[in-house]
C-alpha cells in the first residue's frame, strides 16, 4: 500500500488562471508559496520560500479563480508530484506539482462582488474536488445572541 498527500498553507504567487477542458470541466492554475525563516551560515535569519504549482478542478477550480487573487492565502490538500527538468545553464531544476483535492479559503480573498453576502460565505470551504457540487452548501449566518 502507498500514500501521497500533502497539505500546504501558503500565498498565491500569481492570480490563478481558469479555462475549461473540451468535457466542459472547469481547470484552474496558480503557484503557491510557503515561506520559513532558517539561520544562514553567519547566523542570520533569511525567509526561504518553496513554491508549488497547484492544479485545482471543477467547482474548486471556479471558486478559487472567483475569490483568490496574487498574494492571497489558502490551504491545499493534495497529491504531490515532482517534475524534474533542465534549466537554460544546464543545471538540474525541480518542479513541486500539486493535484488539489480539497481547498479552503483562509482570509479575505476577491472583493469584487460586494453586493452578494452568500458569495463570501461559498468562499470559506470549497470541500474535496470529487464531491459532487450539491454538498457545497454555504454555511448558516452566524447568530449574534451567541453569548461567547
Amino acid at each position: 500500500m502507498s500514500f501521497n498527500k500533502i497539505i500546504i498553507v501558503g500565498n498565491l504567487g500569481r492570480d490563478p488562471e481558469l479555462r475549461y477542458t473540451p468535457q466542459g470541466d472547469a481547470v484552474c492554475n496558480f503557484s503557491l508559496a510557503t515561506n520559513e525563516k532558517k539561520r544562514d551560515k553567519a547566523g542570520e535569519f533569511q525567509e526561504v520560500a518553496t513554491w508549488f504549482k497547484i492544479t485545482l478542478w471543477r467547482k474548486q477550480a471556479e471558486l478559487a479563480s472567483k475569490y483568490l487573487t496574487k498574494g492571497s492565502p489558502v490551504y491545499v490538500e493534495g497529491r504531490l508530484g515532482v517534475e524534474e527538468w533542465t534549466d537554460r545553464d544546464g543545471n538540474k531544476r525541480f518542479t513541486f506539482e500539486v493535484q488539489g483535492t480539497d481547498m479552503q479559503f483562509i482570509g479575505g480573498g476577491r472583493s469584487d462582488d460586494h453586493s452578494s453576502s452568500s458569495s463570501s460565505n461559498e468562499a470559506e470551504f470549497a470541500g474535496p474536488a470529487d464531491a459532487p457540487a450539491t454538498e457545497f452548501a454555504p454555511p448558516a449566518k452566524a447568530d449574534d445572541d451567541i453569548p461567547f
